[in-house]
């Protein structure tokens, strides 16, 4: 048989209620920590995205011209890619800046890219994991640099055709 006492009062005690505050601290916590990487791997992954569908854009020119390849042109002026309609995709009012830059002769010094903002696409280099390089490259030898956002900074990345 149960007695009940006189005077008990329902609720919750200090303890129970610091202890429901504490998880519900942690999980946001956890929360506001992973949103911020969660939108950065999403724009990288956009960034490879746009980045591999220019250059699949830039291969469909040199078939469809021949192996010519364009002069070299930024992407911020309006002539760029004349010779292929399809490269006209590029948004030039955006921040993004496409720069193609043609060696007609020998390859150059390798670029760098550590700009998000920008990918520089140049012949006579070809990949070697994140960074471009001259050696082994030809003048139908084309890659394009850009960079992806890490948690403090940003880092190179190479694609090729």
């Amino acid at each position: 048989m149960f007695v009940k006492k006189s005077g008990q009062n329902k609720g919750f005690t200090i303890i129970e209620v610091l202890i429901v505050l504490a998880i519900a601290g942690l999980i946001m916590l956890i929360v506001f920590l992973a949103v911020p990487a969660l939108n950065r791997n999403a724009r990288n992954t956009q960034r490879r995205d746009d980045v591999a569908a220019l250059m699949a854009m830039f291969a469909e020119t040199l078939n469809n011209n021949n192996a010519s390849q364009p002069a070299t042109c930024n992407g911020a002026s309006a002539t760029c890619w004349v010779k292929d309609a399809k490269l006209s995709i590029i948004d030039n009012t955006t921040a993004t800046n496409v720069v193609w830059t043609k060696n007609a002769s020998a390859p150059g010094t390798a670029p760098t890219n550590t700009n998000v903002d920008n990918v520089v696409i140049q012949n006579y280099l070809k990949c070697s994991g994140s960074v471009a390089t001259t050696t082994g490259a030809s003048s139908r030898s084309v890659a394009a640099l850009f960079a992806v956002e890490t948690a403090s900074s940003s880092t190179s990345q190479c694609i090729e055709s």
